[in-house]
């Protein structure tokens, strides 16, 4: 699967990159990657198997990453940024508005989300800042919208932190590359083997490396979120996580599956903070179920409806009848 044109959406001063991936006249699903890294780390496998179960698929670089807006330099390391009282350079809210301004420009009024680490908690904020144009969602590797940071605190795994802070590499083209594939191999799943021909494939579509910038992420990981809770949701949702995350414990999305009204719970074994090629079919077909609950539910609710319109209609008769 060939590499797309990218597009260009607009959220005020902010330009949006944009892929789409193709699947015309199937469901619109928006891919919602995490901190740092651009659109280019989905797996192109992971995308033609979604396009298979008839998505039509597009993705995009968040701002302060890839050929989106990059925001100017402001000291703040990625795990500190997540407790800072004051706000960086942009808010949560202005993440989920760049989201709805990308769906804009691909013409989509709503569309199913699948959020990836931390995309998997801008997807979740997204469906509450714009709920009806969200018609269901899937959270991968993420923590919860409404975790505070004491919670935060017990959900990451601060000695793979430290572990990644400690990669040094030299400036250049070859050192970029060679700090993402590090960077990769640290959170791979240790259940599956590593494809590194894949990795690389992926990773050098890159200009300059997507994790050799720690600012960026602070700025991405501390923008500060008051658009209220999880409880407010009433859209089909599934949590995905791996069973072996060397970033975010697994209670991250036990406790978000219990924020997150009627969401389903998926911990998968032998799986870190990727999506393993084994397992693209698996992540396609969970994404794939949880749109059909969203079918579902729109088929129920026109049923009901027709049900209540002809009720409707059949009592005046009905008076009429009994009346002579």
């Amino acid at each position: 699967m060939g590499q797309t044109p990218t597009g260009y959406a607009r959220n005020g001063p902010v330009s949006l990159a944009y892929e789409d991936h193709g699947g015309a006249g199937g469901e619109p699903l928006l891919l919602v990657m995490g901190s740092a890294v651009s659109r280019h780390w989905w797996p192109p496998g992971l995308i033609a198997a979604l396009l298979g179960r008839g998505f039509h698929v597009a993705s995009f670089d968040n701002r302060d990453a890839g050929q989106s807006t990059h925001f100017p330099a402001e000291t703040a390391h990625p795990v500190t940024a997540l407790f800072r009282k004051r706000v960086p350079a942009y808010t949560g809210e202005d993440l989920a508005d760049d989201a709805a301004a990308v769906m804009d420009a691909l013409g989509w009024g709503s569309a199913h989300l699948f959020g990836h680490s931390n995309g998997g908690l801008r997807a979740q904020r997204i469906a509450l800042r714009h709920p009806g144009r969200v018609r269901s969602l899937v959270s991968s590797a993420a923590v919860s919208s409404d975790a505070g940071p004491l919670q935060l605190l017990r959900y990451i795994r601060f000695g793979t932190v430290a572990k990644l802070a400690r990669l040094e590499f030299p400036e250049g083209r070859e050192g970029d590359l060679a700090l993402s594939m590090a960077v990769s191999r640290a959170l791979a799943s240790p259940g599956y083997p590593f494809d590194e021909a894949e990795t690389l494939a992926r990773i050098e579509k890159d200009e300059s490396s997507a994790v050799r910038d720690p600012k960026s992420m602070g700025r991405q990981l501390g923008a500060h979120w008051s658009g209220g809770s999880l409880a407010r949701l009433r859209v089909p949702a599934t949590v995905m996580h791996g069973e072996a995350d060397q970033l975010l414990r697994p209670s991250a999305a036990r406790d978000l599956a219990k924020d997150l009204p009627g969401a389903r719970l998926v911990i998968v074994p032998g799986v870190g903070h990727d999506i393993p090629p084994a397992l693209w079919g698996r992540y396609a077909d969970e994404i794939r179920a949880t749109a059909d609950r969203a079918h579902d539910a729109d088929m129920a609710a026109g049923l009901i409806g027709s049900l209540i319109a002809s009720w409707a209609l059949a009592v005046p008769q009905w008076g009429r009848s009994v009346g002579g």
